[in-house]
């Protein structure tokens, strides 16, 4: 059974592949989420402010096997630990000016719902199953366990634009940190 908290030594680096160049600018698309927090999500209705959108494959579930070959594909890992960085550092995003933080995944709402408890998140994850938000804005996807699953991606957007993007992510247990330093500079 994986430790989800414990990264391996040996994880591959993702490359930039150009897949998330074209988001850079757009408009975020009318897509509904369910949130982990009982509400409905319009990401193209988010409002004023900065939103961080970080979107990740899929947090391991304690008594559940990852994926096979999970370690091995590039950028699939850390997405617990990453997660976690994102809720130690909520006050001090939202101090620099992130008004919305979330957390999206292809997962389903339940399992959602398990992981924000079991980390007590202060902030909801969306449920994706469906893949809604990816097929309107063509986010970098791949498959494992039979399943397809989001390429690490965090979107900061302003208002209703995609400002800027970090893609590829690398390593997730330090990605909110990055994000931090990037709403001190900008926002």
């Amino acid at each position: 059974m994986s430790d989800y908290m414990q990264l391996p030594a040996d994880l591959p680096i993702p490359v930039d592949d150009g897949a998330a160049d074209h988001l850079t600018g757009m408009t975020m698309p009318s897509v509904v989420l369910e949130a982990t927090d009982a509400n409905a999500v319009d990401l193209g209705a988010l409002g004023e402010g900065v939103t961080v959108l970080y979107i990740y494959p899929m947090t391991g579930t304690p008594g559940v096997e990852l994926p096979a070959g999970w370690d091995e594909i590039p950028g699939a890992r850390g997405c617990t630990p990453e997660t976690c960085g994102f809720r130690d550092h909520f006050a001090d995003l939202r101090n620099t000016g992130a008004d919305r933080v979330f957390g999206l995944s292809t997962q389903d709402l339940a399992t959602q719902r398990e992981t924000a408890e079991r980390l007590r998140l202060p902030y909801p994850l969306l449920a994706d199953p469906e893949g809604t938000l990816g097929e309107a804005l063509q986010l970098p996807a791949f498959e494992a366990g039979g399943q397809k699953r989001y390429a690490r991606i965090t979107l900061i957007i302003s208002g209703d634009e995609i400002e800027h993007v970090f893609y590829p992510i690398f390593p997730p247990n330090a990605h909110a940190i990055e994000v931090l330093g990037y709403l001190s500079e900008n926002c």
